[in-house]
């Protein structure tokens, strides 16, 4: 069961009342771990993700990592111009711009200007909890109405949804392989020391066959919260019209593998320490999205890497134009496509992934 500790679209106490997080989340994690015992890693993550993002704007080169909308205005452009195409041959509905986890609001303003241009000029809806990015989300996108889930969304058109890099920080549930079965991981503590555990009941039940009987230590990753969100998104698109993108780095899962990891000061840190002063994120599994989005009557598209869509939406035509228009900046220019599209970089490692309702066209880089 997931609960509101395991979803960060439900607001804690702290993000809803706009006030800044204790600054000793440690403490107080550490406290109800030694009164009540270890917990899952999905709380451990939940809780130390929602202080994280509560308290600071994350993003650029004084916070801890950068996005690609942040890395060049092609990305934020090129999506909205996927958008504009897509909206047009479904015949121009009155629809809103939706984008959850939306960082500083980069993604959202350059894909709105990049719609405009095309003539499609949406109503904008963000889901953000966070009090610091909203208020940077804002400067770039006044007109904008937030929320802090689905729930709020308007329910009377279709959406024009986007993920960037939204799911890969959403709660992990990890089992691991032991000499007695799976067991799930959990965290305990000693004083203020945080680390995994494996605990007594048995996850056996829900292993797929040809993992059932791994190496001791292998983990296997799940995210009750993603699926949530997704099968919740789904039945929005189902029932109003739509599409959403959902762009992560991740993989086709099911699959052995620890990608838990935390990442400060543009830096990997260890994930289990100081909590709450790190991003806390885990690779995506693209396949159990892709299986939940279809078994709520979607139709999916993808995944193709970030890469691979990118190119099919024509970054290089891009790149050269804004190169030919300011010839001073073509070096940069082009460093931030190979950073966007580069098989070493972002190309291969993020994956994307298109959900239209149905009736709605192919969408392009998917064809």
């Amino acid at each position: 069961m997931m609960t509101d500790s395991d979803n960060p679209l439900a607001a804690s106490a702290e993000q809803r009342s706009g006030n800044a997080a204790e600054p000793m989340l440690a403490d107080r994690l550490a406290r109800a771990i030694t009164l009540a015992g270890p917990i899952p890693l999905s709380q451990f993550m939940a809780a130390a993700n929602a202080h994280y993002y509560a308290t600071r704007d994350p993003l650029g080169a004084r916070g801890d990592f950068t996005t690609a909308p942040e890395i060049s205005q092609m990305f934020g452009e090129l999506i909205g111009l996927w958008l504009a195409d897509l909206w047009d041959r479904a015949g121009r509905p009155a629809s809103r711009y939706v984008e959850l986890g939306p960082g500083r609001g980069t993604l959202a303003a350059d894909a709105l200007r990049a719609m405009a241009k095309a003539g499609l000029e949406p109503g904008v809806d963000l889901v953000e909890t966070s009090p610091t990015l909203r208020a940077a989300q804002a400067e770039r996108v006044p007109h904008a109405e937030w929320h802090l889930d689905l729930i709020g969304l308007p329910e009377d058109m279709p959406l024009l949804v986007v993920a960037n890099e939204f799911f890969d920080a959403l709660p992990i549930r990890q089992l691991v392989a032991t000499g007695n079965g799976w067991r799930e991981r959990l965290v305990a503590c000693q004083d203020t020391l945080f680390l995994p555990i494996a605990g007594d009941r048995s996850f056996d039940m829900i292993i797929p066959r040809h993992l059932l009987h791994a190496e001791p230590g292998s983990i296997l990753e799940t995210s009750p919260a993603s699926v949530a969100v997704l099968r919740g998104l789904a039945q929005r698109l189902l029932a109003q019209g739509g599409a959403a993108l959902i762009v992560d780095y991740g993989y086709e899962g099911p699959a052995i593998g620890d990608t838990f990891q935390a990442v400060r000061g543009h830096q990997y840190a260890n994930p289990f320490d100081q909590p709450g002063e790190a991003d806390l994120t885990a690779h995506v599994d693209f396949a159990t999205l892709k299986e939940a989005a279809e078994a709520e009557g979607l139709v999916v598209h993808g995944p193709v890497t970030q890469g691979a869509f990118l190119r099919a939406l024509g970054i290089e035509a891009r790149t050269e134009a804004l190169a030919k228009a300011a010839p001073e900046r073509a070096e940069a220019l082009a460093a931030d496509r190979d950073r966007l599209v580069g098989d070493a970089a972002m190309g291969e490692l993020f994956k994307v992934i298109a959900l239209t309702a149905p009736g709605w066209p192919v969408p392009a880089g998917f064809e």
